[in-house]
């Protein structure tokens, strides 16, 4: 059995928290932009996904932070709340909300998706990452990172931002992101396979070193250099009173408005949802197999909303795309995770000026990557060859979750249980009937399923109705759990219409046989007492 023993896959752990950081920094401050709140706030609710989720999470490789499907929302509250720091009394009290949840062990609803709306949700969000990321690499950096919406905050949707790529390609951001992907994919084929060290440094921090160094060597050529609006933008404080400035704290006299809290049920409802969903993502993903305690990840959650809204961050829930840049680099334990939110805050704090000579193409050359593992076409052929039950809500999830988030992931939840109760529908019995002996009868064996409810009336009536004259009914009940009243209703109707049409039933159960039954509730009443 492995050990989740935080200290002991240091070697896994720490390359893994360095590819998550250079991920997660250009996303937080992307998300900020895209909800319409203080870069900072970003960064504050990376920081606090990582080291405060990351130590009360009980999910071993989730990755906390600011997310892209809140961004909506959080704008839209801002602006109808009337300032920022009324909006983080929603943060915090939705953030006590998800706490709540947790302790009603209401977790357990991240049970009930589909394996196909999963693997749909994985695959899908892998596309809107990889196509999103292509704009970055080229040099077009008008939409902010973290924007993961079809329609995006600069006008434009995801097709046409790409189209537009031929307008504002820069030379220089595209051939050091070309190097960058260059040096990640011989990295990840070629080179980690020859020697340990090209294990214990990473691909991803080889290609930000060198995008740094080519940001400076290049600055003084007008045709190959990187300008500043390709290149990650941390906030810079002048000194420690100025950074300290930068902390914004929620006006809790507006903790009894009604918009507030309704607000903040919202975000619980849709942090923990994204939450519980990542979560199970997070575990297909896992090569061990690890099964994430779900409330006590909402209660880590809410925690982490709490300590976030008091001082200035956003939202935050347990994303994918961080997650699962987690489990692509090798990460074992949730140290990467912690380890990356206090590069987070290294980074603010001793070496902001460096973090902004990194190109944004370079780290979009991750991200490609990790878009690509997500949403690889086995997938698609893996989905296909496993029946179009599984394939129908997975390939909706896809298409519809480049459009909304949530859009995506409800209607093929809800095709995953039209499909499901299509197949109760189908499998309530099995019929088997057998030739017409010499006195004209026919003899009919039906068994019926396990759990049979209301969902199972038409079929049954339909089958019970075409039985012809003169026939002989094996009713089995004997592995029968659970029979709908609705369904004995029916066996009771077809008990008074088989006398006219002189058909004969054998009751058959593990209390023994009983030949045409005055009255089937009756029976069955009985039955449940015993």
């Amino acid at each position: 059995m492995h050990s989740s023993n935080p200290f002991k896959n240091f070697k896994k752990d720490i390359p893994a928290s360095i590819v998550v950081f250079f991920v997660a920094l250009p996303l937080c401050l992307g998300i900020a932009l895209a909800s319409g709140a203080p870069p900072f706030a970003g960064l504050i609710s990376g920081i606090i996904g990582g080291i405060v989720v990351g130590a009360l999470s009980g999910s071993q490789l989730g990755v906390s932070g600011p997310a892209a499907g809140l961004a909506a929302i959080v704008a839209t509250a801002i602006t109808d709340l009337g300032s920022f720091e009324i909006f983080l009394v929603a943060v915090v009290v939705g953030g006590a909300i998800q706490v709540v949840f947790g302790l009603l062990k209401l977790g357990i609803i991240g049970y009930y998706f589909p394996s196909s709306v999963i693997k749909g949700m994985l695959t899908g969000i892998g596309i809107i990452i990889f196509l999103k990321q292509i704009p970055h690499f080229f040099g077009l950096d008008n939409d902010p990172e973290g924007d993961m919406d079809y329609f995006q905050v600069d006008g434009e949707t995801t097709f046409s931002e790409i189209l537009s790529i031929g307008e504002y390609i820069s030379p220089g951001a595209t051939l050091i992101g070309v190097i960058a992907l260059a040096i990640l994919l011989l990295w990840s084929n070629v080179l980690s396979g020859k020697s340990k060290i090209f294990e214990v440094i990473q691909g991803p921090l080889v290609a930000v070193a060198v995008g740094i160094i080519y940001y400076v060597f290049t600055s003084d050529l007008s045709y190959w250099n990187i300008s500043n609006e390709h290149l990650v933008n941390v906030p810079i404080p002048e000194n420690f009173d100025s950074f300290v400035g930068q902390f914004r704290f929620p006006d809790f006299s507006h903790i009894g408005n009604v918009d507030v809290l309704i607000t903040a049920f919202t975000i619980a409802l849709v942090a923990s949802l994204e939450t519980l969903l990542s979560v199970e993502a997070t575990d297909k993903l896992d090569p061990l197999k690890r099964v994430s305690p779900t409330n006590k990840e909402l209660i880590a959650q809410g925690t982490g909303n709490m300590v976030s809204g008091f001082i200035g961050g956003l939202p935050i829930t347990q994303v994918i795309v961080r997650s699962s840049a987690n489990i692509q680099s090798g990460g074992k334990t949730k140290m990467s995770t912690i380890l990356h939110g206090f590069l987070l805050l290294g980074s603010v704090i001793i070496i902001p000026a460096l973090m902004n000579k990194i190109p944004l193409s370079v780290l979009a050359a991750i991200l490609l990557i990790v878009g690509y593992k997500l949403a690889k076409p086995s997938v698609f052929k893996e989905m296909w060859t496993a029946g179009w039950r599984q394939f129908t809500p997975f390939v909706v999830t896809v298409l519809l979750l480049q459009i909304n988030f949530l859009l995506g992931v409800g209607v093929g939840l809800a095709i995953g249980i039209v499909i499901t109760l299509f197949q109760s529908y189908q499998n309530s019995h099995f019929l088997h009937a057998t030739e017409s002996d010499e006195t004209g009868e026919h003899k009919v064996i039906m068994i019926l399923a396990e759990e049979v409810t209301f969902f199972n009336k038409a079929t049954i009536l339909k089958e019970l109705d075409s039985l012809p004259r003169n026939t002989y009914l094996e009713l089995d009940v004997t592995n029968t759990n659970y029979l709908d009243y609705d369904v004995i209703e029916i066996l009771d109707d077809f008990r008074e219409k088989a006398r006219n049409r002189e058909i004969n039933i054998l009751l058959i159960s593990e209390l023994g046989m009983e030949e045409n039954p005055e009255s089937f509730s009756e029976f069955f009443k009985l039955r449940s007492k015993k």
